[in-house]
């Protein structure tokens, strides 16, 4: 079974010869397939980076929220109706720069790019919420502790008890 090269290694390898390369070579071919492993493996790592990133967003939300509030700062334990209000203001945080922005357009003028942008995370953050969000389990005590002292990098984020709640999910099927 032959070594899975990297785009570095076979480019390398490639360049150690002295004549051209022929399009229906086997040098221009292990090019190609290096160059499309590098390709497929970028993009997976930038979906990735992406989809923790919108998670320690919504995490970094719900810790600003529980700890700078002062009614929900002396709570111990949330209820899971609690923690459905709370990801639906952080859903709609955008929703009174996007009015704006709406109301600030001129009928027949295309949206900027900040417009295009916003209307694209609201979109994306609606599909999250109606399909399913990961979200701390505020209602045990020890990931609302650990929630209220997190640092803010991903690693802190295993500690914690995650469930999935979503728009169309009723509270008393997440009591059982």
């Amino acid at each position: 079974m032959p070594i899975a090269h990297n785009l570095k290694k076979v480019a390398k390898n490639v360049a150690k010869s002295s004549a051209a390369i022929h399009v229906k070579g086997r040098k221009f071919k292990q090019l190609n397939r290096a160059t499309q492993r590098d390709e497929k493996i970028t993009a997976k790592k930038a979906k990735a980076l992406q989809q923790r990133t919108n998670n320690q967003a919504l995490y970094y939300f719900l810790q600003q929220l529980i700890n700078d509030d002062e009614d929900l700062a002396k709570m111990e334990v949330f209820s899971l109706s609690q923690l459905k209000k709370m990801i639906e203001m952080h859903v709609s945080r955008h929703d009174d720069e996007l009015e704006e922005l709406r109301s600030q357009r001129r009928p027949g003028r295309p949206m900027t790019s900040k417009h295009q942008i916003l209307e694209e995370k609201v979109k994306h953050d609606r599909h999250l919420w109606d399909t399913g969000i990961k979200a701390p389990d505020l209602t045990d005590k020890d990931t609302v502790a650990n929630l209220r002292k997190w640092n803010g990098t991903s690693g802190g984020l295993t500690v914690m008890k995650h469930i999935d709640v979503s728009s169309k999910t009723e509270i008393d099927e997440m009591e059982e």
